[in-house]
């Protein structure tokens, strides 16, 4: 049996394919791990959910930030924009049931064993392991409830950007949201900015990457995450491992298998036809 990460998918289901079949990749004895970001920009995201939904229990994966933004989009909360090539899924006749299937999946994977953490975004350095799972689990409960459009309508937004044990309902939700899945800055204390995406060389101080920071989660476990292509999955410390090479952007999709940290790529087909 092997564990094997793949970074921002973004409907690029044929390099998603295509790195499976690089390790000949078998769901009954092999384990997939995926950073979140399944649909959105790339050209085929129906087929990735069909694809990632028929691998079954051999899969876990996170929902990225993009994810939560097409469950948003189908409630009628968000308006589906052409640049993400949404309009199959939408339209597709079992459209329902893929939607109601990602709304059930995680925001975080905890796996005592391998000490490994995966998030979309990752881990804000103000949470512990343990306030994070309590987290994810409520934003899990609710998004799986029938309540769902109630958060959906109320996620959009950066405020709060600073964890409390005081924070509760929507609020609470929001942070948690937004620490999961749109996370790439914190200020010196662990607050949270939302709005610079730069690259690490040009921010401007004292906005750090979340993961430069020094972390109770970190301390103990190995953090996965995808959503900053921009860092072309470098320049991270020990620990700490960035997924996304930016596929969808003309990149490549990135694997990398655990037990032996061997990464495999799949440059994008979108590269070469331009």
């Amino acid at each position: 049996m092997s564990t094997y990460l793949i970074g921002d998918i973004h409907g690029c289901y044929a390099e998603f394919c295509a790195l499976l079949d690089q390790v000949s990749f078998d769901p009954s004895a092999d384990e997939l791990w995926l950073t979140g970001d399944l649909v959105a920009r790339g050209p085929d995201s129906l087929a990735v959910l069909r694809k990632v939904k028929s691998l079954g229990d051999s899969v876990r994966l996170v929902l990225g930030n993009h994810d939560l933004h097409i469950l948003a989009v189908y409630a009628g909360i968000s308006r589906n924009k052409p640049k993400d090539n949404l309009a199959p899924l939408l339209a597709a006749a079992d459209c329902d049931e893929l939607i109601n299937w990602l709304r059930r999946q995680p925001v975080l994977q905890v796996d005592e064993d391998k000490k490994l953490v995966m998030a979309h975004a990752g881990i804000t350095p103000q949470w512990d392991i343990e306030t994070a799972s309590n987290c994810a689990r409520e934003l899990e409960a609710v998004l799986a409830s029938d309540t769902y459009p109630l958060f959906l309508d109320a996620m959009y937004g950066d405020m709060p950007n600073n964890w409390s044990e005081e924070l509760s309902g929507l609020s609470k939700l929001r942070f948690s949201a937004n620490a999961l899945t749109r996370m790439r800055y914190c200020f010196p204390n662990g607050q949270l900015d939302m709005i610079c995406k730069d690259t690490p060389e040009k921010a401007i101080p004292p906005l750090r990457p979340w993961f430069q920071l020094s972390s109770p989660v970190r301390e103990n476990y190995t953090i996965v995450f995808g959503h900053w292509a921009s860092l072309e999955g470098k320049g991270t410390p020990q620990g700490v491992i960035a997924l996304d090479t930016g596929c969808c952007w003309g990149g490549s999709l990135t694997m990398l298998r655990w037990e032996d940290n061997h990464y495999f790529h799949q440059p994008s087909f979108q590269r070469k036809k331009d």
